[in-house]
Parts: C-alpha cells; structure tokens; sequence
C-alpha cells in the first residue's frame, strides 16, 4: 500500500471505473490523492461511484462513454482536462467477455470483444498519450489476461484481443519513453466480486474447479488489484515500462 499523498495533484481517467477491478483502482487513486474520472456505460453507476469518492473527502467526476465511440472519448478526455487542467494517468480497464466455441462465435460477438478490449484501449491510449506528451510524461496501464499468453479454447476472441494489447503497451513504451511515459499491464488472475468472476465461473463447480488450479488456494481481491496498479501508477515504479506484472496466485505456473 503507497503512502497517502502519492498521487496529490495528480489526475487519472479509468475505464471501466464504475464496477469491478476498474471501480476498486479508482477509489484507491483517489485515496492516494489524485482526482479521478471514471468512464462507463452507465452513468448512474458512475455517479453512485464519484459520489462515494466525494464524500470520502476525494475528487472523482464520472462520463458515460463507450470505448469504441472515439469521438466520444475525445470529448470526455477534452472535458477532463477542462475541469482539471491536465492529465496525468490513464488505466485500461473496459473489457467485455463470454465464453463461446470459436467455430461458433459470430462475427457481431467477435467484433463487440475485439472493439472494447482492443479498439477502445488504443482509442482512450492515443488521445490520453497525445495529452501525455503535451505534459511532459505520465503513466498509462492495461489490464491484461494470462489467457493472452497460454491461449482459451472459450474465450479466445477476448485472449486474442489482450495479446494485441500486450503488444501494443511494449510497441508504446519503447515509443513513447523519450516523452516521459511509462505503459504497462497489469494481469491479475480470477478477482472475486468481479463481471469477469461471475460471467466465467458462474457455477459452483465451476468456480471450485478454478480455485483447484491456484496454489495460493483462493482468488485474487479486488483491493489487491487496485494497489498492484497505483504502484506501477505512481513515481515509485518510475523506472517500469514496457512490462507486466501477473498477480494470479501462481495459476499461470502451469496448473490450468
């Protein structure tokens, strides 16, 4: 856990920020400091979330936006450094997934994967990046799968799209190093109270089947997540780019 204060004056923008592992990121960034605009599909579900921010003595604001919209993205980008006068981070975190045989995925489900996971993420990546380098440097995050790297016989448009996203935070690091900013992802393995926990391993047999496979014998929390991300955030990982960071309880060790 960072020490309060590590991200005062700071601003970050996170998608996916109104559920899940992207909300649990959120909330820490703003307790470390930093002002913070969430991004979603649902607006209610923002406000619920930026409130909850607010009152806990922090800064959040949400915009209901979809990740594949990229003149929407520039629009709230463009609100957000209106309100707050720049930004500094931007964490990946709108994903979408459902397990499926490839030989009967449809072209509508492959391309409402690949468009969140990979489109958005290079929608929000380029117009946070082109602020970025305007500021001087910053700090752009990814979550990530190890299904990117061993491959999913049922969810392999979205393994497929992740793998696109590895490669394209190591492409960016190595481009955009000599402005200042550091990419990286982070890969958490199954995180309870999560869409992709519910939605993946939805049956009882299905979720003791899963926590069969880690050694550590349980899933990853929520609250693990969020401060693996604020450290390779923040100046503390200062010397960090173009990697990842799996924390999956040792799953990815060979155990699936």
């Amino acid at each position: 856990m960072l020490p309060l204060g590590s991200f005062d004056g700071r601003v970050a923008v996170v998608t996916g920020g109104g559920s899940g592992v992207g909300e649990s990121i959120a909330r820490e960034l703003a307790r470390l400091g930093a002002a913070v605009a969430l991004i979603g599909r649902r607006q209610e579900q923002l406000d619920a979330v930026a409130a909850d921010i607010n009152s806990a003595g922090g800064s959040g604001i949400g915009f209901a936006a979809d990740v594949r919209n990229r003149d929407r993205v520039q629009e709230v980008v463009d609100a957000v450094t209106a309100r707050f006068g720049h930004v500094d981070h931007l964490v990946n975190c709108a994903a979408g997934n459902f397990r499926v045989a490839p030989e009967d995925l449809t072209p509508k489900g492959w391309q409402a994967v690949t468009g969140i996971v990979l489109d958005g993420t290079w929608n929000c990546t380029q117009i946070v990046g082109k602020e970025l380098i305007q500021r001087g440097g910053g700090s752009i995050l990814s979550i990530g799968t190890t299904m990117a790297e061993h491959g999913s016989a049922t969810t392999m448009h979205s393994a497929s799209a992740k793998a696109a996203v590895r490669t394209m935070t190591k492409s960016l690091a190595a481009a955009w190093g000599r402005y200042g900013i550091r990419v990286n992802v982070l890969t958490p393995g199954i995180t309870d109270d999560t869409a992709g926990a519910r939605v993946l391993h939805a049956t009882r047999d299905d979720h003791d089947e899963a926590l069969g496979t880690i050694p550590v014998g349980r899933l990853a929390t929520r609250g693990e997540v969020a401060q693996a991300a604020s450290y390779l955030l923040s100046d503390y990982a200062g010397y960090v780019t173009g990697a990842e960071l799996v924390i999956d309880g040792g799953r990815s060790l060979g155990k699936y």
